[in-house]
């Protein structure tokens, strides 16, 4: 069981210090909705964001919606074998239901984050819910999880393939792998903290939706999931 961590991601209604930019505000009623009731964006909140501590690292709703999409469609999340978590910048954990089938329209993910984010689940009454928000820092969620191997990806880390990183990953009955959910900059230290090693793979920063995919797929391929499939589609 491998369980994603897509960390410190650029994901968050508007914060207070800026709902009163008219960028902002314009928005906020072109939707119908109050400024705090809106997802912040780079693209129509930059002139806004300038004023934010951090501001390189938030508004970018994109990286998450571009990440589930890369890990929810994959064999090992049908096999059951994938867990996925969302943390926040703002430190909220989505818990995201492995059934769930994310739009793939960009705007139609927005307004199901603007959902989450004020009733707490999608759908808002539902006792299952495919989507969960709760205030939760990093560790927290970890102690939850309570997975015996933790690796976090980071330009800090250490330098090796892509391949040996998740050999380690798929060694374990139960590990986690926390990917940067937001554009620029580093991890916080108080992350790397929690991981039990850091790997660096590649010299260029990959987009999270990359890394993401290609960790499912070597831990894939480390369990020989792609052979076991295959063997279940041979006997129908």
């Amino acid at each position: 069981m491998l369980t994603l961590i897509l960390a410190e991601s650029a994901l968050e209604t508007v914060p207070e210090e800026i709902q009163n930019h008219p960028s902002i505000l314009k928005q906020a009623r072109a939707k119908g909705k109050r400024p705090n009731q809106i997802i912040l964006d780079r693209s129509y909140h930059h002139h806004a964001m300038l004023k934010l501590p951090n501001n390189e690292k938030r508004g970018r709703p994109d990286i998450v919606h571009f990440s589930l999409l890369s890990a929810l469609g994959t064999p090992l999340n049908l096999e059951g074998l994938l867990k996925v978590y969302v943390h926040t910048i703002a430190n909220y954990v989505i818990d995201v239901n492995p059934k769930v089938r994310l739009p793939r329209n960009y705007n139609r993910f927005v307004g199901l984050m603007e959902q989450l984010f004020q009733y707490g689940r999608v759908p808002p009454k539902s006792r299952e819910p495919l989507l969960k928000l709760e205030k939760k820092t990093l560790k927290e969620l970890i102690t939850q999880v309570n997975p015996v191997y933790v690796l976090a990806f980071t330009r800090k880390g250490k330098m090796q393939t892509l391949e040996k990183a998740v050999s380690k990953l798929a060694e374990k009955e139960n590990s986690a792998v926390i990917v940067g959910g937001f554009p620029h900059g580093s991890f916080s230290e108080e992350t790397l903290k929690l991981a039990d090693e850091t790997a660096c793979i590649d010299p260029e920063t990959l987009d999270a939706w990359t890394v993401t995919s290609r960790v499912i797929y070597e831990y894939e391929r480390a369990i020989h999931l792609p052979e076991r499939r295959l063997k279940q589609l041979c006997k129908k």
